[in-house]
């Protein structure tokens, strides 16, 4: 899964709260955190794994200052605008989409959290990243009555096939929706039975706090955000069933209700950010929801080998004249390699020229980054050439940061960003 993996987030005005350790050039264009700052969880713990990852970076002067960020503070850690929940922020070891993701992602400081959403078939809006994902993120083809009702109900794997199914959440009500347990993203192609199917991550991910994740509405999502004091994001996922649904459900009315869910949820436009792939979405947020649309992120995705890259940088203009403002690339469209180093590459140095606000996605969605160049990862495929360890991950963090001037990021693992934000001040409350 590429383009679909992900999502995107930027804003209007700087933070400049103390932070732990040193700091860079101005905050600018980072977030701004809700006006209502009163926040449920007080104190934020980053783990072990930015201790992990500054330990694996080639010496470098960024690796001193941030192992003297590590050794060294004695302020708390805080929660930071540029560090986005993908999925929740708990991603990389807690399933997506679920209460316990985005309290891990809240716990690790992400300042910002996500809400990918889709349609059940009585057209209520939910989290789910892929409207048919259910069959590999939940436990629903463990549950007979439900597991009929997907498009593909479960098939074992026989006679040298492999296990099948594909259930989407407009095969079942919200009602329906709200008995699942959110899973680990990963299925068993081997599987012989429904239980043996599901849960199944790959071997860099876990399974440990898989047991039975509670899933969410978009309303859900809306009310626990709030509680935790902080901003929103909601992706409209791209459709994957026949549209308009049922006749008369069409794209812009399922466009149109996202915004209407926030709005009845009480979150004002400053505080959300709306996302799509499909640019289509961003046309009608324009014209039809200028306030809410004024932070809407097109998520690109038309630049996914290097002979259509060229492409994707001549689209920046087009989407400037027509109003966005923010744009979310995934990470290869940003740098290249040059000389074995992490570089600017030439769609990162129009999207800078034409002044858009920049929100790539995904770290901490990949396996150890020692072997980047064997395995293709998508994530890095266009300067695979400049990576060789997991401590990588924060030479392009810098990069993107000091040269390229993002104003957001997401990941999978929280603390990864929160750390960053807090050694250079960015983003802070």
């Amino acid at each position: 899964m590429r383009c679909s993996l992900a999502t995107g987030l930027a804003a209007l005005v700087a933070t400049t709260a103390a932070a732990s350790c040193s700091s860079t050039n101005s905050t600018n264009g980072v977030p701004a955190p809700p006006k209502n700052t009163s926040r449920k969880i007080k104190r934020v713990d980053l783990g072990p794994r930015p201790g992990y990852l500054v330990d694996d970076m080639d010496e470098s002067p960024l690796k001193t200052e941030l192992q003297q960020c590590l050794d060294t503070s004695t302020k708390p850690w805080k929660a930071s605008t540029w560090s986005i929940g993908h999925r929740g922020g708990g991603t990389l070891n807690i399933p997506e989409h679920s209460v316990q993701s985005n309290m891990a992602g809240a716990r690790m400081g992400a300042g910002i959290l996500e809400c990918d959403t889709a349609f059940t078939s009585d057209l209520e809006l939910v989290c789910r990243h892929s409207q048919c994902d259910l069959h590999y993120t939940t436990n629903i083809v463990a549950i007979p009555e439900l597991n009929a009702k997907c498009i593909t109900p479960f098939t074992p794997a026989a006679g040298g096939k492999p296990a099948t199914a594909n259930c989407c959440t407009a095969d079942i009500t919200l009602a329906e929706f709200k008995t699942l347990c959110a899973t680990m993203e990963g299925f068993n192609a081997s599987a012989v039975t429904p239980e043996d199917f599901i849960n199944n991550p790959p071997s860099w991910r876990t399974d440990l706090y898989s047991h039975c994740g509670k899933v969410l509405s978009v309303q859900d999502h809306i009310k626990l955000t709030k509680e935790l004091g902080l901003l929103h994001t909601a992706e409209l996922k791209t459709p994957e069933v026949p549209m308009p649904f049922n006749g008369n459900y069409t794209q812009e009315i399922y466009a149109q209700q996202l915004v209407d869910e926030y709005r009845k949820g009480g979150v004002p436009p400053e505080d959300l950010y709306l996302q799509s792939f499909l640019y289509d979405d961003m046309l009608f947020w324009l014209k039809n929801e200028p306030e809410y649309a004024a932070q809407a992120v097109f998520l690109d995705s038309y630049g996914e080998t290097e002979e259509e890259l060229p492409n994707a940088v001549a689209n920046l203009t087009n989407y400037k004249a027509d109003g966005v403002k923010y744009l979310s690339p995934p990470l290869p469209y940003l740098i290249s390699a040059e000389n074995g180093k992490m570089v600017m590459s030439e769609y990162a140095i129009k999207a800078k020229e034409l002044g858009f606000k920049i929100i790539p996605w995904t770290v901490d969605r990949s396996g150890s980054l020692y072997d980047v160049k064997e395995n293709n990862n998508y994530y890095f495929m266009y300067f695979k050439d400049a990576v060789n360890k997991d401590g990588d991950v924060f030479t392009m963090l810098d990069l993107m940061w000091k040269e390229i001037g993002i104003v957001a990021i997401f990941s999978d693992w929280s603390a990864t960003l929160t750390f960053y934000a807090n050694c250079f001040k960015i983003g802070l409350f």
